[in-house]
């Protein structure tokens, strides 16, 4: 009976995981060619994408928090809100007037609501699914969120820039945000409230909404391990951000154009999202440490750089994809730490999400930045060689916070 009503708990969401999916493509139209676009017009992409990844930080950060406190349905809400008003005015003045301010303006929108629907769910799992199946829960959560943002959402965008340009293929992600939106918030009736925190007390609940937010940023203070899971999150979505910017460009030297990049990245998120469920799954077999360590620092390690050197060991445009294939499988090693980091401690799990909502959005910024800070004197290379390094350090810090 136990064990039938922890399923119930992953099916009773099953219309949030759909809406997290159509949200997901939304974020994930432009991510393979504006970085490359934006360049082609002269404008610096780079910097695009680092104050875009500073929004996206904060947001990310805030979103667990902010759930706590409001509400996890309103955070939601909100982040669809800002993230509509953010791709509207970037499809329809920023695009239009070829304008760098304000491209950059509404792009930190987006930075800024996507977070806050897409991780802001990761909440609600844990409030609604029993530990015993929580790291099986999470690998479907990046099942939606890596199939709707880097399959689905690569190749679309792709596609439609191909056939309706640039302009047209931006508004039409208002359409997959809204019918996200509508699935996750509405046609998805579970309750949002914590059902692992029914003994709080009165006062606890009378508590002021900025109390608690406080309460709930000064978790990092107050627990070193999680802090450290969030820089371990960080470290997980590191190369993905980096790549974001300065791959298609660097492959572009070896002959690779925009629909075969769109190729590459797309088939390294299927594998990635098949290994989501099958990491997932095997960590709460074997351990959620020991998959992180394994699989996701020594094995992102490995294929970062043999994804980097694809080309010079073999210009080939199967073998290359090969490598990449490898990198997206090596990035699902990752998945248990959602499960690791919120078991550390016995309260505030809604703040511990937030601190690893907090890594991934500042992956979105120390990516780009990476890219930026390295490139001008050791190029490409050595920001591929710095990213490796980085993956190896994630196992010592892991290994640390897994310890009783």
């Amino acid at each position: 009976m136990e064990a039938k009503a922890k399923n119930s708990g992953i099916k009773a969401l099953v219309w949030g995981f759909a809406g997290v999916a159509l949200f997901s493509i939304a974020t994930g139209v432009e991510q393979t060619w504006l970085s490359k676009y934006v360049a082609e017009q002269g404008m610096d992409n780079e910097l695009l994408f680092v104050i875009y990844g500073v929004a996206a930080a904060i947001a990310s950060w805030l979103s667990g928090v902010i759930a706590e406190t409001i509400g996890v349905r309103r955070t939601m809400m909100a982040g669809y809100v800002i993230f509509v008003a953010g791709m509207a005015m970037l499809a329809g003045i920023g695009m239009v007037q070829m304008n760098y301010p304000i491209i950059v303006a509404t792009y930190i929108l987006k930075g800024l609501g996507y977070p806050l629907f897409i991780y802001t769910f990761i909440v609600w799992i844990t409030y609604r699914i029993g530990k015993e199946r929580l790291g099986s829960a999470l690998g479907w959560f990046w099942v939606m969120c890596t199939g709707g943002m880097d399959v689905a959402g690569a190749y679309y965008g792709v596609a439609a820039k191909s056939l309706m340009g640039v302009v047209p293929t931006l508004w039409t992600t208002l359409a997959f945000a809204t019918a996200g939106a509508m699935l996750a918030l509405w046609v998805n009736r579970t309750s949002d409230s914590n059902r692992f925190d029914e003994s709080k007390t009165a006062e606890a609940k009378k508590e002021s909404k900025i109390g608690q937010l406080l309460r709930g940023l000064a978790i990092i203070k107050h627990e070193p391990k999680v802090a450290v899971g969030g820089v371990v999150r960080m470290i997980n979505t590191l190369s993905y951000s980096a790549f974001l910017v300065f791959m298609p460009l660097y492959l572009m030297q070896y002959g690779i154009d925009d629909t075969e990049w769109a190729t590459i990245w797309g088939t390294a998120f299927s594998c990635n999202i098949v290994c989501n469920v099958i990491f997932g799954t095997l960590s709460d077999r074997i351990g959620w440490a020991k998959t992180i360590m394994g699989f996701g620092g020594v094995g992102c390690a490995v294929a970062v750089a043999l994804f980097y050197y694809s080309p010079l060991i073999c210009n080939n445009f199967f073998f290359i994809l090969l490598c990449g294939s490898l990198w997206g499988v090596m990035l699902a090693g990752f998945v248990p730490l959602g499960a690791l980091v919120p078991s550390l401690v016995e309260k505030n799990k809604g703040a511990a999400v937030s601190v690893l909502n907090l890594g991934a959005g500042m992956a979105s910024f120390c990516g780009p930045l990476l890219v930026k800070a390295i490139s001008g004197w050791a190029g490409y290379q050595g920001v591929a060689i710095a990213l490796a390094a980085i993956y190896l350090s994630s196992v010592a810090m892991t290994w640390w916070i897994s310890r009783k």
